[in-house]
């Protein structure tokens, strides 16, 4: 397939629904066991220490480990033997660790099915992205990868409500259960996705495929100029995960308060995400980038200043501001990345957008709870700081890098 071209009306529709289908249910999944991960692994709903929080982090970071280690593979596969099968592939593993995990709550058992779960998840990304990076045309491919970022989101952040809630209404006995409907979930996806394909499912293998060209092409300057960024966002991103409970926990903020209010932002994503792709498509890649990277910081500073000084309702509008804003990065970076890929190589192009954000996730897990644990709070002002300044830096290196290139910026 040439870069760009967009496949028959026929095979990307069904193509296209099958892996948003499949997207919203492995992250809604997902939400919901990261929402119970350390209640269930420190045997505590509430009360959680700085060392409970410690071996919470350490255990859920080797799913990141496990991601980031393997995930160039997993693309790899996607553009040798197709998509579809390494999505599948995927989500049957990775229910059949959530159910794994439903049965133990040994340590070291957990960390070990972490670990694999990372694999699988890496696959189930990979695959998905490459598919949407095959059959949707360039001027739309901001809308589709929009589209994608709300299914994701919204299944991750519906997920960790859900969960939120279902950690507060179970005894800390029984939540193991959680893992067992995050399996059935998947396993829903999954059904639904076959069903949409019907013989589509079935892709042809490439007969000639030269993985060393294809990591040349997939680790292009401008393709990493392009991932990098997410690095910082998701260290971030996998910070808030840990602490957020926590967090809302020491300002008085009921679980299930905060469970709807996650809940009901997340269906903010279902018609933002989309929104912003098409701004992408129409304004350029980077300057929709350039709005998120504001937004992130704008979150960064006032979330220090709500933790310095307490819960105020210009600092709590700025954070609101700051994450709508935010949300413009997603679609317009995927679809920049997309525009970068070529045919040949493009699973595994995309999959560098998984290793870097399980990166970012593992950075960010064992940074934060490390400084956490040895100087409270204020361990956490000059991590954030930090990648505020990362965030702004790259932003500028975007810049300048489009300014003597081909990069759409318009």
């Amino acid at each position: 397939m040439a870069d760009g071209a967009l496949p028959a009306p026929g095979r990307s529709r069904p193509a296209l629904a099958a892996v948003l289908t499949a997207t919203f249910f492995v992250r809604f999944a997902f939400g919901i066991t990261v929402a119970v991960f350390a209640a269930y692994l420190t045997h505590k709903t509430t009360g959680f220490t700085g060392s409970d929080l410690g071996t919470a982090g350490l255990v859920s970071a080797l799913a990141p480990i496990g991601e980031f280690s393997t995930v160039l593979f997993s693309g790899a596969a996607a553009d040798r033997w197709g998509r579809f099968p390494v999505l599948f592939a995927g989500m049957g593993g990775a229910a059949l660790l959530f159910v794994a995990i439903a049965t133990t709550r040994d340590v070291a058992t957990l960390g070990a099915a972490n670990l694999v779960f990372g694999v699988a998840s890496g696959a189930i990304l990979a695959a998905s992205l490459a598919v949407i990076s095959d059959r949707s045309a360039v001027d739309a491919r901001g809308y589709e990868m929009g589209r994608f970022d709300a299914m994701n989101l919204f299944g991750w952040v519906g997920g960790y409500a859900f969960g939120l809630g279902i950690e507060q209404a179970l005894p800390n006995a029984e939540l193991g259960s959680v893992f067992l409907a995050g399996a059935a979930a998947i396993l829903i996806g999954l059904a639904v996705a076959v069903r949409l394909l019907g013989r589509a499912a079935v892709e042809p293998s490439v007969p000639a495929f030269d993985l060393r060209r294809v990591l040349r092409l997939a680790f292009r300057r401008t393709v990493l100029v392009v991932t990098l960024p997410w690095l910082a966002i998701y260290s971030l991103l996998g910070t808030a995960l840990i602490f957020l409970g926590p967090a809302a926990d020491g300002l008085g903020v009921r679980p299930g308060l905060l469970a709807v209010a996650i809940g009901g932002g997340g269906a903010l994503l279902v018609v933002s995400q989309p929104y912003f792709g098409r701004l992408a498509d129409r304004h350029g890649r980077t300057r929709m980038m350039t709005v998120g990277s504001a937004g992130f910081v704008l979150v960064l500073l006032c979330a220090s200043l709500l933790a310095r000084y307490g819960i105020s309702v210009p600092l709590l509008v700025g954070v609101g501001l700051g994450i709508l804003l935010a949300l413009a990065y997603g679609p317009a970076a995927l679809a920049a990345l997309a525009d970068l890929a070529r045919a040949e190589g493009r699973a595994t192009t995309m999959a560098i957008y998984s290793l870097t954000i399980s990166l970012g996730m593992f950075v960010g897990l064992i940074a934060a709870t490390e400084l956490y644990g040895r100087y409270g709070t204020l361990g956490l002002y000059p991590y954030f700081g930090a990648i505020a300044a990362v965030l702004v830096g790259l932003t500028a290196v975007r810049w300048w890098e489009a300014s003597r290139s081909t990069i759409p910026v318009r």
